[in-house]
This record gives C-alpha cells, sequence and structure tokens, in this order.
C-alpha cells in the first residue's frame, strides 16, 4: 500500500509512472503535497502564491479522467509543481519579490513555464526569491524570508532559495529555476539537492529581448541525478521564437546512465590559489567528494587557471551592471518606483548608467579571452570542479556575508565570486552535494563540463549519486535521518 508520506518521498520519475499506470491517483498525489506544504511550509516559506487548495485537487481529478480516458498529457502528468517566482506564470501571482509587482497576474506563460504545462504539470504556485532574483539570499517584503531545509535559522540562499528548500523538503518532486550568479548552484548546495545550469540558449525562458548575449539561464532542480534529467528533457528544445536557442533533441537528457569514472580527468580550482576565501571545512567537504571520483580510477588534479581573475570580476561587474541595470532602470526613473527598490537593485542601475558601450564591449572582450582559456583548459580536462558557495548557510536575518576568513566583501554578490567564472564561461555546471559540515549543514560542488556538454555531466554526477547515494539523506525537519 502506498501512503501519503511515500508520495512526496518518491522519485519524480516513479511518481509520475505510478500516475501514469494508474497505481495512484493524481488526487491522492496531490493531497499528499499540499498536507506536507501545510506542515512544512510555516516553517521555511518556500512555496508562496499558493493556489486554493480545492481548485488544485479539481485540476488533479481532471488529470485522472484525462488518463482514464486515454489521454496522457505528458511525462509529468499530474505531478505538481512551483514555479519560481521570477518566472511569469498565466494566471498565478507573480511579484518578482518586489512590491511593485504584489497584485501581478501574468496572462501569458514564461516559454519554460508553458512547456511545464504542456507536459502534464499542475502549477500549484510560486516559489520565493529575493527581490528581481539579487542576490543569493531569498528574502523579500512581498513574502518575507526563505529558511534553509537543515536549520530553519539559516539562509536557503537564492535566488532560487524557495525552490531548493521545498524540493529537499519534499513539498514538490521536482524544481525549476534560474542562474546568474549562481541562483541554481548555490541554493542546490546549501540544501544538499541539484542544481543544473545549462548551456545558454538550452532552455528558452524570454521572449521579450532575444539578441543580446544573456547572462541568465533558467534550469532543472531535483533530488537525484534521473529527474534532474527528466525535468531538463521538459524545458529543454529549440523554441522558434528564441533564435539562439538549441535545436538539440532534449529527449536524450531524460534518462543518464552512469558513465565509468575510470579515466575521467579533473581539474580541482578549489580556491584558485589563495584568490577566494572560503570558510573553513568547505574545501575538506569538496576534496573528500574528489576523493569519490579518485576511488573510481578518475585523476584529480589540482589547477590555477591562467588567468586573472580579478579581470574576470572586473568584467562581471560591468557585463552585471549593464544586463540588470536596464532591465530594471525604468522603475529607478520614476521617484514612485524607485523608492521601492532594495539597495543592490540601485546599485545595479546607477552603476550601469555610468557604462558607456565601449565599456560593455571591452569586457565582453575579456570574457571572450576567459573563455578561450576555458576551450584550451578543456583539452587537458573532462570536467572542472570548484566549490558551490565561500560560505556555509549564514544567518537568515542577515542581509548578506560582509566578511569571508577575515576578508572583506565589497559587494552583496561578492561572497559569491567562486561562481562567477563559470557563469562567464557559458559552460554548464552542476552542483553535487559534497555532504555536511560541522554544524550539519549542506555544501555543494560545481562539476563544469564543455559548452553544450549537459548530458555528460549527468551521467557523470549520476556514477556519483550511485557511488555515494547522497540522494537518500534527507533533512531533519523533513523526517531525517541524516
Amino acid at each position: 500500500m502506498t501512503t501519503p508520506t511515500d508520495l512526496v518521498t518518491m522519485r519524480a520519475g516513479d511518481l509520475a509512472a505510478a500516475i501514469r499506470t494508474k497505481r495512484v491517483s493524481a488526487r491522492e498525489v496531490m493531497q499528499a503535497h499540499l498536507d506536507r506544504i501545510a506542515r512544512l511550509n510555516p516553517a521555511v516559506t518556500a512555496i508562496v502564491a499558493l493556489r486554493d487548495p480545492d481548485a488544485l485537487l479539481a485540476e488533479a481529478d481532471a488529470a485522472d479522467r484525462d488518463l482514464a480516458a486515454g489521454r496522457l498529457r505528458g511525462p509529468l502528468h499530474g505531478l505538481p509543481h512551483a514555479v519560481k517566482d521570477t518566472a511569469p506564470a498565466r494566471g498565478l501571482v507573480t511579484t518578482l519579490g518586489s512590491p511593485l509587482f504584489r497584485d501581478t497576474v501574468p496572462a501569458v506563460d514564461a516559454p519554460h513555464v508553458a512547456r511545464l504545462r504542456e507536459a502534464g504539470a499542475i502549477l500549484i504556485g510560486k516559489t520565493n526569491t529575493p527581490e528581481f532574483g539579487l542576490g543569493s539570499h531569498s528574502y523579500n517584503r512581498v513574502y518575507g524570508t526563505t529558511r534553509n531545509a537543515y536549520d530553519p535559522s539559516r539562509s536557503a540562499g537564492g535566488s532560487s532559495g524557495g525552490a531548493a528548500a521545498a524540493l529537499a523538503l519534499r513539498m514538490v518532486p521536482l524544481a525549476d529555476g534560474s542562474d546568474f550568479g549562481g541562483s541554481l548552484r548555490n541554493p542546490a548546495a546549501w540544501n544538499g539537492v541539484l542544481g543544473l545550469r545549462p548551456s545558454a540558449g538550452r532552455v528558452p525562458a524570454r521572449t521579450d529581448e532575444v539578441f543580446l548575449p544573456e547572462l541568465a539561464v533558467t534550469g532543472p532542480m531535483a533530488r537525484n541525478v534521473a529527474d534532474l534529467g527528466l525535468l531538463l528533457s521538459v524545458q529543454a528544445g529549440y523554441d522558434p521564437r528564441t533564435p539562439n536557442s538549441l535545436a538539440d533533441d532534449p529527449g536524450v537528457f531524460a534518462d543518464p546512465r552512469p558513465r565509468d569514472l575510470a579515466g575521467l580527468r579533473i581539474g580541482w580550482i578549489g580556491d584558485w590559489g589563495g584568490h577566494l576565501p572560503f570558510e573553513p571545512g568547505i574545501l575538506d567537504l569538496c576534496e573528500r567528494g574528489l576523493a569519490v571520483f579518485e576511488a573510481r580510477g578518475a585523476r584529480v588534479e589540482p589547477l590555477v587557471p591562467d588567468f586573472d581573475p580579478a579581470a574576470i570580476w572586473r568584467s562581471w561587474l560591468v557585463l552585471r551592471h549593464w544586463l540588470v541595470g536596464a532591465s530594471l532602470a525604468p522603475h529607478w526613473r520614476k521617484p514612485e518606483t524607485r523608492a521601492e527598490l532594495k539597495p543592490e537593485a540601485v546599485w545595479e542601475i546607477e552603476g550601469g548608467l555610468k557604462l558607456d558601450a565601449f565599456a560593455v564591449q571591452s569586457a565582453s572582450v575579456t570574457r571572450s579571452a576567459w573563455w578561450r582559456t576555458v576551450c584550451d583548459l578543456f583539452e587537458r580536462f573532462d570536467v572542472l570542479a570548484l566549490p558551490s558557495a565561500q560560505v556555509f548557510p549564514f544567518d537568515a536575518g542577515l542581509d548578506w556575508p560582509r566578511s569571508i576568513a577575515g576578508r572583506p566583501m565589497d559587494t552583496y554578490h561578492r561572497w559569491m565570486e567562486v561562481v562567477v567564472a563559470v557563469t562567464l564561461s557559458g559552460c554548464p555546471a552542476l552542483s553535487v552535494p559534497v555532504g555536511l559540515g560541522l554544524e550539519g549543514l549542506p555544501m555543494g560542488m560545481q562539476l563544469v563540463a564543455p559548452n553544450r556538454g549537459e548530458l555528460e555531466l549527468l551521467r557523470i554526477a549520476a556514477a556519483y549519486e550511485e557511488a555515494t547515494g547522497f540522494d537518500r539523506v534527507v533533512p531533519p525537519l523533513a523526517g531525517g535521518p541524516v
């Protein structure tokens, strides 16, 4: 007999199969997840804008009727899903974490949200995020602060913090997120789940501007590699409205098989020769994770890239000011809306206003030089590895860490510099869990593959999962043990 606990702890792929074969009903699955949300969400504020439970159960009943009539909607038929609150979702309150959009209800889905519906998912609400997705700590003045799945006194990370915490606590079977400065990787690491930043163009996510370079991408989060691949197979694929989207068959991601790790060449960047400060214990956990690869025949080599990391950071500041500032400038130009912007948003906008086109071009040239260096590195290595964050989850009452290991942080995102070089490379990166620190808080490690190498990343991570069993670790709040 399948219990409600079974329904929220099952792998998403297995749960979808159970609905598809009528071993359980979509109504039972929806009710089990709604009960879970009612019990655990008040402690963490991960799910926001939750829809009326009766309406959701009615939609689950409709999904069951479709199956009874032989109509399978898709691979996610009947699965409850909450969309990150930075993505427009038709009919759902979508605030972007900003008081300016407190009551906004879009009439049209973002492309990846439409694909979730087409695959049969039932959208139950949104997952919390910082204002406009800025910062790796999910707090805002609309819904409050999202708290860590392993310790609710700590941050869940961000900007996909609500997605990661909801996923870790088994409130949803899968989660979507976006990543500019680690927003899929940091919260995944801090909540003991997986977060995949895909290659640019892999997941079409917007249609308002489609030609300029993009640093933000949309991608999947999951508790195990098979589910991660399943969701990526739904999200990915060509969209004619997005000319730079990739036309590769997304179906290849749906069932990633573990690869043999013997001979795999891993370049361990670590702290970049001392350039990056870390809290004690983070590098040790990552090196324990790398030892798992070595035990199965992989070769791990310490690596300091032959490129000035300060130049990467300067390029990042300019490009982020340009892209973020341009999108938010209309709110800054009106005094009545400027007052509603958080300081970090104002800083990005005002930084962008000081730029000229030549500065943007220069920053892009630096990024291109870094890309060529990364291409050279992949002649020597199959995968690059770095920690997913420089600190463990911090006090949820803080806005951002002002120092790491005694070194001051000069911006609201400097403490996440470890993800920036990967973002600027454009390469896919997957954060895998590497265990718990001394205070029982999770950490993750970025595995980075050559451009468009998502399938190989999934296969490598599947082998690591098989060796470590990280997918069986459950937060104490969700019933443990850990």
